[in-house]
């Protein structure tokens, strides 16, 4: 979200993170400084049911500007093991907390074309809650939704055509790009990256891996890499990173969201033996 409001915000808006680079948004709990520095705030740009901290926080202040990015789009229960389908101050990173909203799947920024509907609901947010510079956030919006247009193309040209349409993940964290694009997502674990799968699970995404030709199993930065490395090795699979963009650190394979996503999509093509 901290994303968004930089880039359609611009120079009208000063944003304050309330997750600090390289912490595990999971951890997230607001403190009392944090709290204060929201009480001040013009706006709150935030993805309610994500971070349970923030949204008590947000439902106690008196900020007359409140966005849930949630609002915005459509969210989808996805993290029962695959996922597949044929075919100005804010929460502080692309990412989630706790990750219960009616048990949806908060993770609707790895889908460019989700994000590219939630921008246009925060651009027209902005724009009513600072109609002084409404020209300028509007024109910030159509530029941003322009690239997330180009890279839902990119995304969409690049896993046209695949040797396998499979891929296994620490956590269940892509089912809204594997939805986009056609693509079947198996999580070792669930939405919450911190759990251990049981050896059933584990003895299923073996089976899996050799009867879809599945070739790599991804890890993340912010979360261990220690299941997915022993699952790898077990199965004679490879390992590589696909980026949630739960927050950008000095691990991450760029320095902004779309850096990252590219990053990613070179990994998944790979991965799936693109041709």
């Amino acid at each position: 979200m901290a994303f968004l409001a930089e880039q359609i915000g611009g120079k009208h808006v000063h944003v304050t993170s309330l997750t600090q680079p390289g912490q595990e948004p999971h951890d997230l709990e607001i403190s009392a400084r944090q709290t204060a520095q929201l009480q001040e705030s013009d706006a709150v740009l935030y993805l309610k049911g994500l971070q349970p901290s923030v949204d008590e926080a947000v439902a106690q202040s008196g900020i007359k500007t409140k966005i849930d990015a949630a609002s915005l789009t459509t969210l989808k229960e996805h993290g029962d093991g695959h996922t597949h389908e044929d075919g100005t101050h804010e929460d502080g990173h692309d990412g989630h907390e706790g990750e219960e909203h009616g048990g949806k799947d908060p993770h609707v920024w790895l889908d460019p074309v989700r994000y590219a509907q939630i921008a246009k609901g925060v651009g027209r947010a902005f724009e009513k809650g600072d109609p002084a510079h409404a020209a300028d956030y509007r024109k910030n919006t159509e530029a941003l939704v322009e690239k997330l247009d180009e890279l839902h193309s990119r995304y969409e040209t690049g896993l046209r055509n695949t040797r396998t349409r499979t891929f296994i993940t620490t956590h269940a964290s892509f089912g809204y790009l594997a939805e986009r694009y056609g693509l079947d997502e198996e999580a070792i674990s669930g939405l919450d990256p911190e759990s251990e799968p049981s050896a059933a699970r584990v003895r299923e995404l073996e089976r899996k891996a050799k009867a879809e030709g599945v070739t790599t199993v991804f890890y993340e930065t912010l979360v261990s890499d220690r299941t997915a490395k022993t699952l790898a090795r077990d199965a004679g699979l490879r390992t590589d990173v696909l980026d949630p963009l739960e927050g950008i650190t000095d691990k991450s394979r760029g320095t902004d969201y779309f850096q990252v996503m590219d990053a990613n999509l070179k990994a998944l093509r790979k991965a799936l033996g693109a041709e």
